[in-house]
């Protein structure tokens, strides 16, 4: 992806538009961040990281 940001925020309205309860996006520190944001500003209800790592 060459704007991860933009891919983020398409992921987040799509995901609204298809009235979908959850979206999983790949983490990096900044998406974090922004989910934070997001999350602060009534934006967002929940979220949840995982930071498991997979095998």
């Amino acid at each position: 992806v060459t704007d991860p940001i933009a891919d983020y925020l398409t992921r987040i309205r799509n995901a609204q538009k298809a009235r979908h309860r959850t979206v999983d996006i790949p983490a990096s520190n900044l998406k974090k961040t922004l989910t934070e944001i997001l999350y602060d500003q009534g934006y967002i209800l929940k979220y949840k990281f995982d930071d498991e790592v997979g095998p």
